[in-house]
């Protein structure tokens, strides 16, 4: 082996060390490939406890639809989180019509406004130290702008961001949870059109507002998010009026809420859901209508407004403005 190795040498002009090197890392690296194939061989019981620990990661994630996690914040999640049990249902809830849910979803909310409350304001200490320092110019004129601030300048710049750091993801949240109710209030009479037709159609309501649940995803997602989760609630073992109550809650959507009303008397007293489905349907209709005439009788008020405010000193100057003249002229000359 050493003669070969030497003959190698001799051959392509290399150092022997070099060539044992080489060699030892090669056969490392063919026994950490080797023992690697072996550990990556599945047998056919190891994917058989796979899927086993799959099948109860599924489980437990549906059983935590079944209850609101409310417990109290421990250790330092209590100078972070809201201490007040009503403040953190209400701030949850908000997220919830948001569109953002999960069991951290609080949490890292939080997190991220405390971040932004303090990001802000050490962003700003580090380009003011940045600027007093000499030789270093910062772009756009920044160093004599911040060189040149007060100490109370700097402290109410500091106050300002903080505020805006901690209370724009709040604004945020708020717009958000806007646009989403308006989006399912907009396209929620569609939806219970669909929902219609399909129990007319032979479907259960389960498998109808999973039907519309599935159609509606690339149009409507926030509908689709609401009635596929209440699907999945009642699929883990919840009762459905219970379901029902908690998407009313979620969307924070008056028409949702008697959606869920609608719904849960039907079953309670064995009406048919077909007619019930119809009825408000057609109720919904006419509200929809009757929003739509109440904005349109609203825009002249509206337009009466703008008019005055911008067509009214026009007129009066067309009409004063020529006498106004007329006088100047006559007692001028």
């Amino acid at each position: 082996m050493l003669d070969l190795i030497e003959t190698f040498a001799q051959r392509s002009g290399l150092p022997e060390q070099s060539i044992l090197i080489a060699g030892l890392g090669l056969g490392v690296l063919m026994v950490i490939l080797g023992i690697g194939a072996l550990a990556g061989e599945r047998s056919p019981a190891a994917d058989r406890i796979a899927a086993i620990r799959t099948e109860r990661h599924v489980s437990r994630a549906n059983r935590g639809l079944l209850h609101v996690q409310a417990s109290d914040p421990a250790g330092i999640w209590k100078a972070v989180l809201p201490t007040n049990l009503k403040e953190r249902a209400d701030l949850t809830r908000k997220l919830a019509r948001a569109g953002l849910t999960g069991p951290h979803t609080l949490l890292r909310f939080t997190m991220v406004r405390i971040a932004l409350g303090l990001v802000l304001p050490a962003a700003l200490a580090g380009l003011v130290i940045l600027s007093r320092q000499p030789g270093v110019a910062l772009p756009f004129g920044l160093s004599d702008r911040l060189a040149g601030l007060s100490n109370l300048r700097l402290f109410q710049l500091v106050v300002i961001l903080v505020a805006v750091g901690y209370w724009a993801p709040a604004k945020w949240l708020n717009d958000r949870a806007g646009a989403r109710q308006r989006q399912i209030e907009e396209a929620f009479p569609n939806a219970l059109d669909l929902m219609q037709v399909s129990v007319e159609a032979g479907l259960g309501f389960d498998a109808a507002m999973t039907r519309v649940g599935n159609e509606l995803i690339g149009i409507s997602p926030a509908i689709a998010f609401e009635f596929l989760t209440v699907q999945r609630q009642v699929q883990a073992g919840r009762p459905r009026d219970q379901a029902m109550h908690d998407m009313a809650l979620r969307s924070g959507v008056d028409t949702v809420r008697s959606f869920a009303n609608v719904v849960s008397q039907s079953m309670q007293f064995g009406t048919s859901m077909s007619e019930a489905l119809r009825a408000y349907a057609k109720e919904m209709r006419e509200v929809r209508e009757l929003r739509a005439q109440e904005a349109a009788n609203k825009l002249p008020v509206k337009m009466s407004g703008v008019l005055a405010t911008l067509m009214l000193p026009a007129l009066i100057g067309l009409t004063v403005g020529p006498v106004v003249i007329r006088y100047i002229r006559f007692f001028g000359s």
